[in-house]
């Protein structure tokens, strides 16, 4: 039970620490693809560290795992891209609850690799969630922050829907600690080539807010998600995730002085609220 207990407690602090990841889309002066590439140099080192530390290898079974591994990296780096780019031109609430569309895509993605057809409930999910998108957005023009905000949101949802599905599929025999490390890799090895002259550029203050980012908003959060599926279910886990939205958000306000207008507050409650109830029933047959 203790361990049930220590479980859950990770979770929630995931979940807090990445709701205050989301800040340092706007306090760290530099452009989400250089934000990213840096972020994961500083993951990167502390999980070496760990595989270090545990005296564990960091070799894959095979040379297709590789392959899937590269792949895997190229979605997680342009998901965090896309992530951070989105709460740049928006908010810090329309970036986050422009993600978290990610349950309701992975269910009308996920039966393509099983060749099902999605059933009614999430056909109806999925229309919930655009009506919440459509209270997003005052005007659909792409002039408009809130609407360029929440496009490359739902962008950053469906590439994090992808790398979860092929990682669910051909990536499941490794741990978190591999998969992550290896993600990180291949992002610095994408993203470094368009953002390596900003190195020279980087002031004293942005490395150190970038070094905090690495290590106690990416390795750390990522660990303690890790630590939580060992005693947990999956489902739980997602469920608890759903909360990051408020943490974002409410961080956003206080913090930021980005308060979410009452047609934010609405929309992102109906999305959030429909991707728990996706996550709950999904949960429920595995």
């Amino acid at each position: 039970m203790k361990n049930s207990h220590d479980s859950l407690l990770a979770v929630h602090t995931a979940v807090l620490i990445f709701g205050l990841t989301a800040l340092f889309s706007k306090i760290i002066s530099l452009s989400a693809l250089e934000i990213t590439m840096l972020r994961s140099v500083f993951a990167l080192g502390v999980i070496f560290v760990v595989f270090l530390w545990q005296k564990k290898s960091l070799l894959l079974n095979n040379r297709n795992d590789y392959l899937i591994a590269i792949l895997l990296g190229l979605f997680l780096a342009l998901h965090w891209v896309t992530y951070f780019y989105a709460m740049q031109v928006s908010t810090i609430a329309v970036g986050v609850i422009s993600l978290f569309t990610f349950p309701i895509i992975t269910v009308f993605l996920e039966p393509l690799f099983h060749g099902d057809k999605p059933h009614l409930k999430d056909i109806i999910s999925a229309m919930l969630v655009l009506f919440g998108i459509y209270l997003l957005i005052p005007e659909f023009s792409l002039n408009n922050e809130t609407t360029l905000g929440m496009l490359w949101g739902v962008l950053s949802a469906l590439l994090f829907s992808l790398r979860n599905i092929i990682q669910g599929h051909y990536f499941k025999s490794y741990s978190a600690r591999h998969s992550l490390f290896y993600q990180t890799l291949v992002s610095i090895i994408i993203l470094i080539p368009f953002s390596y002259s900003v190195i020279p550029t980087v002031t004293t203050i942005q490395w150190g807010q970038l070094l905090i980012l690495g290590i106690f908003f990416t390795a750390l959060p990522h660990i303690l998600f890790s630590f939580s599926l060992l005693k947990l279910k999956a489902k739980t886990v997602s469920l608890v995730a759903c909360i990051q939205v408020v943490y974002a958000t409410l961080f956003a306000a206080i913090i930021l002085n980005e308060w979410p207008t009452i047609s934010i507050a609405l929309g992102g409650t109906i999305i959030v609220l429909t991707a728990m109830y996706e996550t709950y029933t999904v949960g429920r047959k595995t």
